[in-house]
């Protein structure tokens, strides 16, 4: 007979309340798992080299403020060679190489349950570990369509990330079904995306190709952020744009985001067109009805050159002559 396992209670007024910690605030947070999800060839890795880079230099993270130190990162691939792929993207984003590290599986392949990759984040205190693409790591001999063999896989996975407190990335492809939500898109079983606090979808832009978005498709433990866009372009390479007015499902469905400037031109157009200045909270208001973001609602006041002027205590704008 297996020996009934032993019973142990935790009271809430014992337990210490704390913060989480982030590494990219509000999309990556310390402790906790993170998905990097889309469709191949959408420049996820792209996306993740960058971020890397970044951190391994402890420069800003995009549309963040705060300072930090450099991190040491571990990334694990097995869709990219290390010599040809990786190490060139990382030398072009300017990467501090000395700060990135890999867990060599020439000889036996890593799984998420491996010793080896606890054993590399005491070894080198990485704060970041990427794995790219999950598929690869799930072990062969897991069915990631099986809820409960995922679910033992994921609970280990998150108390190795609590434990060291490293945020822990994992890539993801996308699914080859179309209308359904982000979070049934995911390769597997939902408990996957389950077991992350942090969901993000990387994507292109329809009428631009150059441009791709990543956008939260679920935040537990801040409010969701907003999305933020780069270009991949064979020219110029990586550029970070900003943040980026087009939703989840706009990506999803690839629905252009030149049509929502055009219907806020359009608008803008409509609501001045008698030439008499009115409110920018009117016209916010307005805008919001119509299902139009703040951000492209702004591109299209500049596209229009529309004047902007206080009165008062209030804002108005006008459309130019």
């Amino acid at each position: 007979m297996s020996k009934k396992p032993e019973l142990k209670l935790i009271n809430m007024a014992d337990v210490e309340a704390t913060e989480v910690e982030w590494l990219w605030y509000p999309y990556i947070p310390y402790g906790k798992i993170t998905i990097i999800q889309g469709d191949p060839g959408e420049g996820k890795t792209a996306l993740v080299l960058n971020l890397a880079a970044i951190l391994s230099r402890g420069d800003k993270l995009p549309e963040t403020d705060k300072d930090s130190d450099p991190i040491d990162i571990i990334y694990q691939t097995a869709e990219d060679g290390l010599s040809d792929t990786i190490k060139p993207r990382l030398a072009a984003a300017n990467a501090k190489e000395d700060m990135v590290t890999a867990i060599d599986e020439s000889k036996c392949r890593l799984s998420l349950t491996d010793n080896r990759l606890e054993d590399a984040i005491k070894m080198t205190n990485a704060r970041l570990v990427i794995l790219d693409p999950i598929q690869a790591y799930i072990g062969g001999s897991v069915d990631m369509n099986r809820p409960n063999e995922i679910r033992d896989l994921m609970t280990h996975l998150k108390l190795v990330a609590e434990k060291y407190n490293c945020a822990i990335v994992l890539i993801g492809h996308l699914n080859k079904a179309t209308g359904l939500k982000a979070s049934y898109r995911g390769l597997g079983s939902v408990d996957i995306q389950a077991a992350a606090r942090s969901v993000l979808l990387v994507g292109r832009v329809k009428d631009n190709p150059t441009i791709r978005v990543m956008a939260p498709t679920k935040s537990s433990l801040a409010p969701e952020g907003e999305p933020i866009a780069f270009e991949l372009n064979k020219e110029t390479g990586f550029r970070f744009i900003g943040k980026y007015d087009i939703s989840v499902d706009d990506l999803l469905n690839g629905t252009s985001s030149v049509s929502k400037i055009e219907k806020a031109e359009k608008f803008l157009k409509e609501f001045l067109s008698d030439g008499t200045p009115k409110t920018q909270k009117i016209i916010q208001q307005q805008a919001s009805y119509r299902d139009i973001g703040s951000r492209t609602l702004n591109d299209a006041k500049k596209n229009l050159n529309i004047k902007s002027f206080k009165k008062k205590n209030a804002w108005f704008w006008q459309l130019s002559k």
